[in-house]
């Protein structure tokens, strides 16, 4: 059972990664822009998640993936509940660390501005990881991690590239973290829709096991 899961046509994702326990590929897809008609791909993303999540979601039984996509209820709760979840992105076009930095950064800003939670601790916690990047290379291939622990705010960001080592950082500010999550399994304000809809499959059917 550890066929890859290829994502992008190219890029090959294990069905499972173990962080404190076994967690399940259950959505993929890519971040990507259009220019003059060509979709250029920018990173290749997979989502585990801890099976229990299902246990969460079960007010959502019956509907089809479709209206999960689109329901953005259906992954707030997704988002807020208590089980381990690792995004793994994978770099497909190479860019500066520090662009990837910015997107993050003005994606967390604004959400938390929105939701008028954006204060000294948060912008002081938004600034370690802008930094983190800033002097990062994504090469194609470069993997950037994020680990959510079942129960605490926090998130561990891991960035490893060829020749390299890995290096981490520990994002400990709560509401950074919960919308660090919402950037990439935000439903409709997610980074990436693919990802989103796919996950939205995959649950709609599990939900209806």
């Amino acid at each position: 059972g550890s066929e890859m899961v290829m994502v992008a046509d190219e890029i090959p994702f294990p069905p499972q990664v173990t962080t404190t326990k076994p967690l399940s590929l259950l959505g993929h897809g890519i971040t990507d822009i259009e220019i003059h008609f060509l979709q250029i791909k920018f990173t290749a993303i997979g989502v585990y998640l801890d099976c229990e999540i299902v246990g969460h979601l079960q007010q959502w039984k019956g509907k089809t993936g479709k209206d999960l996509a689109e329901d953005d209820d259906f992954f707030e709760a997704l988002v807020s509940a208590p089980v381990e979840k690792f995004l793994r992105v994978v770099v497909i076009k190479e860019i500066k660390g520090s662009q990837y930095g910015v997107q993050l950064e003005s994606a967390v800003r604004d959400r938390l501005a929105a939701d008028d939670k954006y204060e000294e601790e948060e912008e002081a916690a938004l600034e370690l990881v802008v930094e983190f990047f800033q002097s990062k290379y994504f090469k194609k291939d470069s993997v950037i991690t994020f680990h959510f622990p079942a129960s605490s705010g926090t998130a561990e960001i891991a960035f490893s590239t060829e020749g390299k080592g890995e290096s981490k950082i520990c994002v400990e500010n709560a509401n950074v973290v919960e919308m660090i999550k919402k950037w990439y399994l935000g439903g409709t304000r997610g980074v990436s829709p693919s990802t989103i809809s796919c996950l939205a499959t995959t649950l709609s059917a599990e939900l209806s096991k």
